[in-house]
């Protein structure tokens, strides 16, 4: 081996295993985030509870046309934001948790990078279709093309999910086969095969 196929070899260090499960729930957290900040804030296009008078649920109306229509949803925005970031602290401290070496190249992985797009995808699927057509409590926009803005939000969460999958596994396979530690009192201890 040349010596610079060695420093690229340790540049991009082995890949932990078991990162499926962490990069999936930073990828909801951090796609809720993107969702909430662009969506909710900076376009205005919804708030959690803006659809609400149209609900397929029994809530009241809190139409963001009224200071307490807004004040309700500026709440369960925050709320949504709350939630969102507990997942990508669960998301890094799992993460945290599985590494045997904290030096371990995992945030230049496209392993980890694929399962956080999927994560991201999951959030995308899951709460279009509970909040924007079972529940119907906010769309993406609202009005004349609802019903389009609402789907292809479906359609890029399946992207993701599928452009992260494809991603997680294009990794060399000698990327997945460095076991990890775990952690706790062994830690630093060779893995058991």
């Amino acid at each position: 081996m040349t010596g610079a196929a060695v420093r690229s070899v340790r540049a991009s260090g082995p890949v932990p295993q078991g990162i499926a499960l962490p990069g999936i729930i930073l990828g909801i957290g951090l796609g809720g985030f993107a969702d909430g900040i662009l969506l909710h804030q900076v376009l205005q296009w919804h708030h959690l509870l803006s659809s609400s008078a149209t609900a397929h649920i029994d809530i009241a109306s809190y139409p963001v046309t009224t200071v307490h229509g807004l004040q309700m949803n500026t709440l369960w925005d925050g709320i949504f934001h709350t939630v969102t970031w507990l997942a990508v602290l669960v998301g890094l401290g799992i993460l945290y948790s599985r590494l045997s070496d904290p030096r371990e190249r995992v945030w230049a992985s496209r392993v980890l990078w694929g399962w956080i797009l999927l994560g991201w995808g999951v959030f995308n699927v899951v709460e279009g279709v509970i909040d924007h057509h079972l529940l119907a409590i906010h769309h993406v926009v609202s009005g004349e093309h609802q019903m389009l803005a609402d789907i292809l939000f479906l359609v890029l969460g399946a992207l993701l999910i599928v452009g992260g999958w494809l991603v997680q596994r294009s990794s060399t396979p000698s990327a997945h086969s460095t076991p990890v530690t775990p952690s706790g009192p062994d830690r630093g201890l060779p893995s058991r095969r």
